[in-house]
C-alpha cells in the first residue's frame, strides 16, 4: 500500500467525518511547501489560520484537507476531513502512526547538537531499514506530531527531535512518541530567559523520559555536569537501561583519541566489549562525542553497529549547522563555515573551536545569542576567552547583546560591530579574501543567513557557470 493515510483510517483516528473518499501519500501544514498527494492540515496559529489557505492547498494538488467542523465545506475544492480541532487531529494521527507499525522510536533532545545527532542517526539507520525522521528541526508541539504522523507504515525505525524553550513542552511530545530510546546530547545555558538555572533546563530535558517504558534506554552525556541529575530522572522514570557517552573514564561509549582534519575526523573509542576506530564526515570534537551517542542508540536498538561506524563517514553537517563550502575567488578561495541557524554560549564556543582548527586567517562573524535572560551581557562578553584561545584573527559582531563582547575585545581583533547583520555586511564583503576561513554563527532571530548567502554569491565558479547558462 503506497498510501500513508486513507480517508476511513484517518477519520477513525481523529473522530472526524469525511466529505469524500481520499488517499494521501504525505502530510503538510504549509500550503507553500505542500506536495501533490499530501493531506493538508489547517492549523490555527497565533499569527495565521490555515483554513485561509485550504484553497491554495487544493490548487497545489492536496489529496484532502483536515479542517475544523465550523469550516464551510462549500469553500472547498476537494475532499475534507472535518474534526473538532485540527491540532488535536494531527496529534491523533501521530498516535495512530505510532501504534499501527512496528518501528523502534528514538527521540533526541539537548541544548546543542540534537539536529546533527538526529540526522547522523537517521542516516546510519536508514541504510539498515526504512527509517522515518524529523525533517530539519520540526521538533515542537506541531513539528513532532507532524513528523511522527509522516512515519511510513512499514518503517523499521523512527528518529525524532524534541525541542523546547520552556518547562513542560517536551513531556507531551514524549507521551505521543513513546520512545524506545532517548538521547540527551547535553545541557547548557540556552533559553535561560525562561529558566531560573541550568538545573531547570536539565529537568525540562529530562521530560523526554515521560513517555518511556521500563524496557527502554536512556543515553546520557557522561561529561556533562548535570549527568547525575539526568541519571536520577531516568531512574525515577523507571528506565530499564542507561548508556553513557563521552570522554569520561566511566563512559560506556568512551572517546579515547581524536584526530581532527579540516573536513573530517578519525574517532577512536572504547565501546562495550572492544576498541574501535572510525571516520566521521564532520570535523569537531562535539561531532565526535555525539557520534558516540549515535552508536549507543544503534546498540540499544539491536542494529548493526559495525555498519553504522562505516556509514558515519557520510555524516556531514547540514546548512546552518556547520556546513562547509569552499568559495572560489578570482585569485584563490576561502572556507565558509555556516553555523547561522542558531546559537547558544556552548554551541558558539564549539564553533569557535572548529574555526580555530582551520588554516589561514580566521574570521568569526557572530550575531546575538537570544533568550539568555539577565545573564546575557555576561555570557556574550564571556566568549572573549574562546576567541583568544582559538587564535581568531578578526571578529565581526551584530546585535545589541554582542556590544558586550565588542567592549572587551581588542580593537585589532574586533573588526566591526553593528546593530544588525545588514549593518556589518558591507565591511565583511570588503574584508574577506582568498585563504581565509570564515565562520558565521548567531541565533535564528539574529538573521545571519543573509551574510552566508552574500558570501556564497561571491563564488567565481558559480558565477561563471551561471553566465555560461545565460549565453
Amino acid at each position: 500500500m503506497n498510501a500513508l493515510w486513507m480517508a476511513d483510517e484517518a477519520a477513525k483516528a481523529t473522530g472526524g467525518t469525511n466529505t469524500a473518499s481520499w488517499e494521501a501519500v504525505g502530510l503538510s501544514i504549509d500550503s507553500r511547501t505542500l506536495q501533490p498527494g499530501d493531506l493538508f492540515i489547517a492549523i490555527k496559529g497565533p499569527a495565521f489560520d490555515g483554513h485561509a489557505y485550504v484553497g491554495n492547498a487544493f490548487a497545489s494538488g492536496a489529496a484532502a484537507a483536515m479542517v475544523e467542523q465550523a469550516y464551510a465545506p462549500e469553500n472547498a475544492k476537494g475532499p475534507l476531513l472535518a474534526v473538532p480541532d485540527t491540532e488535536e487531529g494531527m496529534r491523533s494521527l501521530a498516535r495512530e502512526a505510532r501504534d499501527r507499525g512496528n518501528a523502534m522510536i528514538v527521540a533526541v533532545t539537548g541544548s546543542a547538537g540534537k539536529t546533527g545527532t538526529k540526522d547522523a542517526l537517521a542516516l546510519v539507520l536508514g541504510r539498515q531499514g526504512k527509517t522515518g525522521a524529523t525533517t530539519g528541526n520540526l521538533n515542537n508541539h506541531w513539528g513532532l506530531p507532524l513528523s511522527l504522523a509522516r512515519l511510513p507504515r512499514d518503517a523499521r525505525y523512527g528518529v525524532f527531535e524534541m525541542g523546547m524553550s520552556a518547562p513542560g513542552e517536551i513531556a507531551p511530545l514524549s507521551e505521543i512518541a513513546r520512545p524506545d530510546v532517548a538521547i540527551i546530547t547535553t545541557v547548557e545555558s540556552a533559553h535561560l530567559e525562561f529558566f531560573d538555572s541550568e538545573e531547570g533546563i536539565a529537568d525540562a530535558k529530562a521530560e523526554i523520559f515521560a513517555g518511556m517504558k521500563r524496557n527502554s534506554t536512556a543515553i546520557l552525556n557522561r561529561d556533562n555536569r548535570h549527568f547525575d541529575r539526568l541519571h536520577q530522572h531516568a531512574k525515577n522514570a523507571g528506565i530499564g537501561q542507561v548508556f553513557t557517552f563521552g570522554a569520561h573514564e566511566s563512559a560506556d561509549f568512551k572517546l579515547t583519541a581524536l584526530d581532527l582534519q579540516p573536513t573530517h575526523c578519525t574517532v577512536s573509542a572504547r565501546i562495550p566489549g572492544r576498541d574501535v576506530t572510525y571516520t566521521l564526515g564532520a570535523p569537531g570534537r562535539h561531532w565526535a562525542l555525539n557520534s558516540l551517542a549515535v552508536l549507543a542508540a544503534v546498540e540499544a536498538l539491536g542494529a548493526d553497529i559495525d555498519a553504522a561506524m562505516l556509514d558515519l563517514a557520510d555524516a556531514t553537517p547540514a546548512a546552518g549547522r556547520g556546513a562547509r563550502k569552499t568559495v572560489s575567488l578570482d585569485h584563490g578561495s576561502f572556507l565558509l563555515i555556516d553555523e547561522s541557524y542558531n546559537a547558544s554560549p556552548a554551541s558558539t564556543r564549539v564553533a569557535l573551536d572548529v574555526l580555530g582548527a582551520a588554516t589561514g586567517r580566521k574570521i568569526a562573524i557572530l550575531g546575538d545569542m537570544l533568550e539568555l535572560g539577565p545573564q546575557s551581557p555576561e555570557l556574550h562578553a564571556g566568549l572573549a576567552d574562546a576567541i583568544a584561545a582559538n587564535g581568531i584573527d578578526l571578529v565581526f559582531l551584530a546585535g545589541t547583546d554582542m556590544a558586550n563582547l565588542a567592549a572587551v575585545l581588542d580593537n585589532t581583533v574586533c573588526a566591526a560591530h553593528g546593530p544588525d547583520s545588514a549593518a556589518i555586511l558591507p565591511l565583511i564583503l570588503e574584508t574577506v579574501r582568498a585563504g581565509d576561513a570564515v565562520m558565521i554563527k548567531g541565533s535564528f532571530g539574529s538573521n545571519m543567513a543573509p551574510i552566508v548567502a552574500a558570501l556564497s554569491s561571491l563564488d567565481a565558479h558559480e558565477q561563471a557557470h551561471q553566465a555560461a547558462g545565460e549565453r
